[in-house]
C-alpha cells in the first residue's frame, strides 16, 4: 500500500476508543493464540490482545494510534495491516467517524469462535490444518474438544418456540427487530456468501432431485464457503451438491464437505488449499505483465485443474473418463504436483497425435518422480532434453518423421519453441460449454464412477 493510500486510511494522530461488549475468558485467550494466530500471524494477535487489555481498564480519555505504535513497536502501516487482518478473520469490527477534519475510530472486539464451531467451519478448519499440520491439529482437537463417550445419547432439549408462544403485545416499530436480514445476522464471522451465484446453481438443479427447500441458510452458507475454499464455480458446485445427496435425497453439511473435498481432489489437487493474503496480489500482477509466452504457459499449467487442461488441449471437448482417472492417479497415487501432471499430459498428447497411452504416460511419470520434478517449468525442460529417449519408450510409435521433427523442434532450439496453439484457443469454447443443458442425474452417475463410489 502506498503512503498516499495509507494516509487516507489511517494516521498516527487519529484517535480511537475500544468497545468490549463482554468479558473475555482465559480459554478464549488460548483460542485466539492457538487457533487464530497460525492463520493471521503474531502481529494481528498482539494488536488484539493489546486492545483487549486496554479495554478492561479503558480511561475516558481517547488515545491515539501513536500509543499502539509504541506498545507494539510497529510502524503505522503494520498497525493498519494487523487491524484489517483481525477484521477479515472476524475478531474485530471497526467504526470510523469524521468531524470537522478530525478522524476517530471505534474498535469493537469480537469473541472468538469456540473450538467446536471453529473445527466445524470448513474454511477456518482447513486453513488451520494446512498451517500447523495433522499432528498439531489432532492435539488441538483432543485438548479443546472432549471425545463423545456417550454416543447413544441424543439431544432432546426444547427450543424457545417449543415452550413459549407469541403474545399480542404491540411493540413500537422503532423497537422491533429487523428480520429482513436474518440470514446475515446469523453469520458467526464475516463471509459475504451473497457473492456466490446461487441463481445459477439452482437453475441447473432439478427441483425433483434437489428441492429448493433443501438449500437452507446453513447449507447455502456452507456451499458458498466450500466454493470459496476450493475455488469452485457454481457449475462445479452443482455437481458437488448432487454428490452430497443421501439415499433419502437429503443434504447434510458433512456429506457436502466430503463431496467438495472429493471433487477438489479429483479435479485440482490432493493437497489441501492454503490461505493467502490478498494484499500480496498487486506485486504478482506487475510480474505477470512481464512474463514471456513460455512463462505464461508454465503459470497456466501450475494453476489449472488437469481436467480443464485436457479440455483445453482438445478444443473444449470433454475428456474421456479414462483420461480423467489417469490424471487423478498421477496426483493421488504417484503424489505428483498438479503442474507436473499438466505438463506431462500436454507433452504426451502433443507427441502422440492427441492420445494418452496409459503405459507410456506412467513410464514418463515414473522417470519424473525419480528425478524429483516439482514444477511445470522443470517438467517442460526435462521433456525437451529427453525427447529422443521418450520417443523410444512409446509402445506404438506413430509417424516417425513427425516425431523426429518434433524432437528437433524441442531440443534443437529451445528458446524459439512456440507455445502450442491450443493454449491461446482454450477459452473459445467455454461459453458454449457452460450454456449447454446438462443431465445432472447422468452427471452424478459419472462423477460417482470417477470417484470409485456406488450409488447405493
Amino acid at each position: 500500500m502506498t503512503l498516499n493510500h495509507l494516509y487516507k486510511e489511517l494516521q498516527p494522530a487519529d484517535s480511537f476508543d475500544i468497545r468490549l461488549p463482554h468479558a473475555l475468558s482465559t480459554q478464549e485467550r488460548q483460542l485466539v493464540t492457538l487457533f487464530y494466530q497460525p492463520l493471521i500471524g503474531a502481529e494481528p494477535i498482539s494488536l488484539y490482545l493489546t486492545l483487549w487489555a486496554e479495554a478492561e481498564q479503558m480511561s475516558k480519555q481517547q488515545m491515539t494510534h501513536y500509543y499502539l505504535m509504541n506498545v507494539l513497536g510497529l510502524p503505522i502501516g503494520k498497525v493498519f495491516e494487523a487491524r484489517i487482518a483481525l477484521e477479515a478473520i472476524g475478531l474485530l469490527r471497526t467504526w470510523k467517524k469524521e468531524d470537522a477534519g478530525q478522524r476517530s475510530f471505534l474498535y469493537e472486539l469480537i469473541r472468538p469462535l469456540d473450538a467446536d464451531s471453529f473445527m466445524k467451519d470448513p474454511l477456518l478448519s482447513m486453513f488451520l490444518f494446512s498451517k500447523i499440520g495433522e499432528q498439531a491439529y489432532r492435539k488441538l482437537r483432543q485438548r479443546f474438544i472432549p471425545s463423545t463417550r456417550d454416543a447413544e445419547f441424543k439431544d432432546v432439549s426444547r427450543a424457545f418456540i417449543d415452550v413459549f408462544k407469541p403474545v399480542s403485545t404491540k411493540i413500537p416499530d422503532d423497537l422491533q427487530v429487523d428480520t429482513s436480514h436474518k440470514d446475515k445476522q446469523q453469520k458467526v464471522y464475516p463471509f459475504y456468501f451473497d457473492q456466490f451465484d446461487f441463481e445459477l446453481l439452482q437453475t441447473g438443479l432439478s427441483e425433483q432431485l434437489v428441492p429448493a427447500s433443501l438449500l437452507t441458510f446453513e447449507v447455502r452458507e456452507s456451499i458458498a464457503k466450500l466454493a470459496f475454499l476450493y475455488h469452485l464455480t457454481a457449475l462445479d458446485m452443482q455437481k458437488v451438491v448432487i454428490l452430497a445427496l443421501d439415499d433419502d435425497l437429503g443434504i447434510s453439511l458433512e456429506r457436502l464437505r466430503k463431496a467438495a473435498a472429493d471433487f477438489y481432489k479429483l479435479t485440482v489437487s490432493k493437497e489441501p488449499p492454503k490461505l493467502a493474503r490478498v494484499s500480496k496480489q498487486p506485486s504478482s500482477i506487475e510480474e505477470s505483465s512481464q512474463k514471456t509466452k513460455d512463462q505464461e504457459l508454465q503459470q497456466y499449467l501450475e494453476t489449472t485443474p488437469p481436467v480443464q487442461v485436457l479440455r483445453d488441449i482438445n478444443n473444449g471437448k470433454e475428456p474421456l473418463q479414462t483420461s480423467v482417472q489417469l490424471a487423478e492417479s498421477l496426483i493421488v497415487q504417484h503424489g505428483m504436483p498438479v503442474g507436473v501432471v499438466n505438463a506431462l499430459l500436454e507433452y504426451v498428447m502433443l507427441t502422440t497425435d492427441m492420445k494418452l497411452p496409459k503405459k507410456y504416460v506412467e513410464t514418463i511419470a515414473d522417470h519424473w518422480v525419480r528425478k524429483n520434478i516439482q514444477t511445470a517449468k522443470e517438467a517442460m525442460e526435462l521433456a525437451r532434453q529427453e525427447h529422443d529417449k521418450y520417443t523410444t519408450w512409446k509402445n506404438k510409435p506413430q509417424t516417425p518423421r513427425k516425431s523426429n521433427q518434433s524432437a528437433r523442434g524441442r531440443s534443437g532450439n529451445q528458446r524459439e519453441e512456440k507455445v502450442p496453439e491450443w493454449f491461446y484457443k482454450r477459452n473459445e469454447q467455454q461459453e458454449e460449454n457452460t450454456s449447454s443443458t446438462i443431465d445432472f442425474e447422468r452427471e452424478r452417475q459419472k462423477i460417482l464412477e470417477m470417484l470409485g463410489k456406488s450409488d447405493k
